[in-house]
């Protein structure tokens, strides 16, 4: 690939981040906190030990008390965002990931990394938007 070519992708790349952003900002994105958990992810409290509850990508969630919505966030999909953490360069805020929500964070076969958190990530989703030492990140997030 050329000088030229790399450069007209990264600018197209960066029109669609820019989109995105200005989507999420007039979507009136939520704001919280986002965990993570490790395996083993089975069973979830939305649908048990189904393997196809998890999507091929792995990028899957369990609802916090706050969105939980007595069960009702089964199944819920997610775009979230990491806005911000303790320690600088923690966040990849260029990217942008979509979850699916499995299960109740609190009945969770795994803990999590972080105590009454918005959202649990899974450990590939977390990974995604945010450096895996964080124990908790500051998240936008919308449905």
């Amino acid at each position: 690939m050329s000088r030229l070519q790399r450069l007209e992708v990264l600018r197209c790349l960066s029109s669609i981040l820019v989109l995105v952003v200005l989507l999420l900002q007039q979507s009136n994105a939520d704001v919280g906190t986002a965990g993570h958990y490790n395996p083993p992810y089975t069973p979830t409290a939305c649908f048990g030990y189904d393997p196809l509850q998890f999507p091929s990508s792995f990028l899957f969630a369990a609802a916090g008390e706050g969105i939980w919505d007595n069960g009702a966030a089964c199944g819920r999909q997610y775009w979230v965002r990491c806005i911000s953490a303790d320690r600088p360069k923690t966040c990849n805020p260029a990217q942008l990931v979509q979850v699916r929500i499995v299960d109740r964070a609190l009945s969770a076969v795994s803990r999590s990394s972080s105590d009454r958190a918005t959202i649990v990530l899974s450990k590939t989703a977390f990974e995604a938007i945010a450096k895996p030492s964080a124990s908790s990140v500051n998240i936008e997030f919308v449905q």
